[in-house]
């Protein structure tokens, strides 16, 4: 169905939402069928509404919306999947607050991109249930940076193009990928990458995710991986995410 429509159904996750008025909410959506829109939840705040719980953050819902003067308005929601998990509540919904604000930061109204609501959902699904979610993420950042655009140049200089031989190296976020010893003196920023590191992320990259999963850092790689991905999505952004730093506080509690 067309944006034009006179109303729409959706499977969405709901990203965030805030206060509208007296009772009402805006919602920020990301949708199967037309990808990023927000919509006006009307009533959703007084206590006796019914679609209240069907329209939290981390919740998938299937939602029928009708064409307002500028905005969507929810008319019906029903939730179909809480992105809830039971171990480790607290550091996982941090985690999915992160996946969930890296989308958000990274995706305008632009229209459908279904890859990428499979990969939402199918991260959320992970990070809720898997004993282990350092392979998720990291395939999760990965993936997304493929899908808009932003893929990293790991296996050739981002510089000049030569093939990168198995050493440690350096990576540039200014020109996207790592940089041959030849073209260290070329005045961007950088920071070192090591052989071991660089491994476990060309295999993230070019593996599916039943093939990456099988990828097991040792905890210091997984440090400086980590370290890389954020480095290299902090300079994308233009600005630090909110998220990270929330799980820095829980890490410390724990």
């Amino acid at each position: 169905m067309t944006r034009t429509a006179r109303s729409l159904r959706v499977d969405a996750v709901i990203l965030r939402h805030s206060d509208w008025g007296e009772a009402d909410r805006l919602l920020t959506l990301y949708t199967r069928e037309q990808g990023k829109l927000r919509a006006i939840a009307k009533g959703v705040r007084k206590i006796q509404s019914r679609k209240a719980g069907h329209l939290e953050p981390f919740t998938r819902a299937g939602i029928l919306l009708a064409k307002g003067h500028d905005l969507w308005i929810v008319t019906q929601a029903e939730a179909t999947r809480l992105f809830q998990p039971e171990s480790e509540p607290l550091q996982r919904m941090g985690l999915a607050a992160y996946v969930v604000e890296l989308l958000d930061r990274f995706t305008y109204e632009d229209g459908q991109n279904w890859q990428v609501y499979k990969l939402l959902t199918e991260t959320l699904e992970r990070v809720c249930d898997d004993a282990d979610t350092f392979i998720p993420l990291r395939y999760y950042e990965m993936r997304l940076l493929d899908l808009l655009g932003y893929r990293p140049l790991l296996f050739e200089c981002a510089a000049c193009g030569e093939e990168i031989t198995a050493r440690d190296q350096y990576f540039s976020a200014d020109l996207g990928g790592v940089l041959c010893p030849k073209c260290l003196g070329r005045g961007v920023s950088r920071r070192p990458v090591s052989l071991e590191a660089l491994r476990f992320l060309r295999h993230v990259q070019r593996s599916g995710y039943r093939e990456a999963q099988r990828a097991d850092p040792p905890p210091a790689v997984r440090q400086e991986m980590e370290a890389l991905q954020n480095y290299y999505l902090t300079y994308l952004l233009e600005r630090s995410l909110n998220s990270p730093e929330f799980l820095k506080q829980i890490k410390k509690q724990l």
